[in-house]
């Protein structure tokens, strides 16, 4: 369960007793949070881009489409670890996937590439 922030939640510590509270802008910035239900998707998001070998297969697929068993062996994995892999990202809609006979090619939603283009220039900037 979520605690809300009481008025002494917010007494500075140099400052016993001293409150600053802007109960307006509290509640603006309330009217803007996002709900429940888009920060747990959003959480789950970050939760799978947080594994290196799903964003090593995204830097793989930023390059362009890509069959399960070339993706793989660009990123040094087997296959079925890279299909397992896949399937996680397939999960969450953040990747694309056709089937051309057997095979099948994966590709980047385009939110993804956003993302990752994001977190590659926020790393760089460190």
């Amino acid at each position: 369960m979520t605690r809300v922030a009481t008025a002494s939640d917010l007494d500075p510590p140099d400052e016993p007793g001293k409150r600053f509270i802007d109960a307006a802008r509290a509640r603006r910035v309330q009217a803007q949070l996002v709900d429940e239900s888009t920060a747990t998707e959003m959480a789950e998001t970050f939760k799978v881009l947080s594994d290196p070998t799903r964003v090593r297969l995204i830097s793989a697929l930023a390059a362009g489409e890509l069959c399960v068993a070339d993706l793989a062996r660009a990123i040094g994995i087997s296959q079925s670890a890279a299909s397992h892999q896949l399937r996680v990202l397939r999960h969450l809609d953040l990747v694309n996937y056709r089937r051309a006979g057997k095979l099948v090619y994966y590709s980047l939603d385009r939110h993804t590439r956003a993302l990752f283009q994001q977190g590659l220039a926020h790393v760089a900037d460190q």
